[in-house]
């Protein structure tokens, strides 16, 4: 992928492995494993991906997710939703129809812990192993190999897994049992609204007040306010600028998930849920494909 950094690859054993999935996150994090010298077959619905991706790395492709599993090791998969996923993982051309039993399955994808569950118990079933394994840290974390990725699934899988997954991560942790994962991405999407929404308030107020707001956010910076999102974003939305980043619709699709767990789990949310009505606004602006950060707009009036 043009503009991925250069990154120094921990030494591990070489891998037979595929990727399944050649988005925004799914290209990148499969570059890295064929750059770390695992010998890496892709999948993507779209064969044009898979053969611009094939023109950066090597490796090989395949036509069907059965097919790209096929003598892997451990295959990776990063789709959009519950359905992508399971489509890539079941029936006769589904990876799990081609994977070699023992072989692990990880699904990076950002969904449900239902279907997380679901797959963990269906692939056992086949002498298989699966690890829902959502990521955090978008676009540029995949491209600088920087994720944070989220485990679920059993102990003897996961370090297997691991080293491996650190060819695109910084920090691979497994946080419990199968569905794990994913309801740990849950809380850091949970937490990461409750923080856009806060900021975009904090600087309509700071500009409604006629303060220079790119010092007053150089000087809170250093203070107690400072988070990742004022680090990374405060600047931009001062500027209005959102053509990047995680994209409203994904966050919409993640906050879906949230809130559905939440009305089986029993947890409130009110922040969160009033928070998605507020991104439902943006879309309705237009900023589907706006990066989060665009909650201010709602506030310049």
């Amino acid at each position: 992928m043009p503009g991925m950094n250069t990154r120094s690859y921990e030494p591990t054993p070489p891998r037979r492995v595929a990727f399944l999935g050649l988005g925004v996150m799914g290209h990148p994090m499969a570059g890295h494993l064929a750059r770390a010298g695992h010998a890496t077959t892709v999948y993507n619905r779209t064969a044009a991906k898979a053969a611009a991706w094939l023109a950066a790395y090597g490796g090989a492709s395949a036509p069907t997710p059965r097919e790209a599993a096929a003598g892997a090791d451990i295959v990776f998969a990063c789709v959009g939703n519950d359905d992508d996923l399971r489509a890539v993982t079941l029936g006769p051309d589904g990876a799990f129809a081609g994977m070699r039993p023992g072989a692990i399955f990880v699904d990076h994808t950002t969904a449900s812990a239902e279907v997380a569950r679901q797959l963990h118990r269906e692939a056992l079933a086949r002498g298989l192993h699966f690890i829902d394994a959502p990521v955090s840290g978008g676009q540029a974390g995949a491209v600088n190999g920087a994720l944070t990725v989220m485990c679920g699934g059993d102990e003897a899988p996961f370090a297997a897994m691991q080293p491996v997954a650190l060819s695109f991560a910084r920090a691979v942790t497994r946080v419990g049992p199968s569905g794990s994962g994913q309801l740990a991405k849950m809380v850091n999407q949970v937490a990461i609204v409750g923080m856009v929404q806060a900021l975009a308030e904090a600087l309509a107020f700071g500009k409604r007040a006629g303060l220079d707001m790119p010092l007053v956010l150089d000087v809170i910076g250093k203070g107690a306010a400072q988070s990742w999102q004022m680090d990374n974003r405060g600047k931009t939305m001062l500027e209005e600028r959102f053509d990047f980043g995680f994209a409203v619709d994904w966050m919409r699709k993640d906050l879906g998930l949230v809130l559905d767990e939440a009305r089986r789990n029993g947890a409130q949310l009110p922040v969160t849920a009033l928070v998605d009505q507020f991104y439902a606004e943006v879309q309705a602006l237009g900023g589907q494909r706006w990066d989060t950060s665009s909650l201010i707009r709602r506030l310049r009036g």
